[in-house]
């Protein structure tokens, strides 16, 4: 078992993200998850990321605030605990359009292969 407190958690930048500070829980160490990384970012009113499309898919966990997630022009408000996939190769915009902090739990698949060493 591999514990990551999470103080100890590192931030990351992510591509084409705005207003967000990234940081990750459990992934790209020995001895954690070798199937996909976990993620915590936190949205400032007004953040967000895309749009665009990645070859992998994502799941998005909300725990605190909303997050708009726009796929093909339709808008779709996840709230607390409410939670979404997006598909490889679909393209998404994120938008935290509230006046408050949204916090969301990414779970991404590392490249194909596996983690990376």
């Amino acid at each position: 078992m591999l514990v990551k407190r999470f103080d100890d958690a590192t931030s990351y930048e992510a591509p084409n993200h705005w207003g967000v500070t990234g940081l990750r829980l459990q992934g790209f160490e020995d001895g954690g998850p070798e199937k996909q990384w976990i993620g915590f970012s936190q949205f400032l009113p007004g953040g967000g990321a895309g749009p665009d499309a990645t070859p992998f898919e994502k799941v998005y966990v909300v725990i605190e605030g909303e997050m708009t997630v726009t796929i093909d022009g339709t808008d779709t408000v996840l709230g607390v605990m409410d939670s979404c996939t997006i598909p490889p190769g679909e393209v998404r915009k994120i938008e935290n359009r509230s006046n408050h902090i949204c916090k969301m739990l990414v779970v991404i698949p590392y490249p194909e292969g596996g983690r990376p060493t």
